[in-house]
């Protein structure tokens, strides 16, 4: 089974990386883009049968590696 994963920081965080994106859209006159949010992205594969334990696996290396849920939210989709 393949899943995306998307991790974002959460929307109290600031985000210089997302700001400093904005700001280069504002000078190749994109200046209409605003509230720019960067994140990180993976595809993942995961050899199960059960779709209940993949999710898990999924949650979990979610939980545990691609996310800091301190200043991060996750979120994921079977694809």
């Amino acid at each position: 089974m393949k899943f995306e994963v998307f991790v974002t920081l959460k929307k109290e965080v600031l985000d210089p990386q997302g700001k400093a994106v904005e700001n280069a859209l504002s000078n190749i006159g994109l200046s209409s883009i605003r509230n720019v949010r960067q994140g990180k992205y993976f595809t993942l594969e995961v050899h199960e049968n059960d779709e209940e334990k993949a999710l898990k696996v999924v949650k979990s290396s979610c939980e545990k590696l691609f996310a800091n849920q301190t200043i991060e939210n996750f979120k994921f989709n079977k694809i």
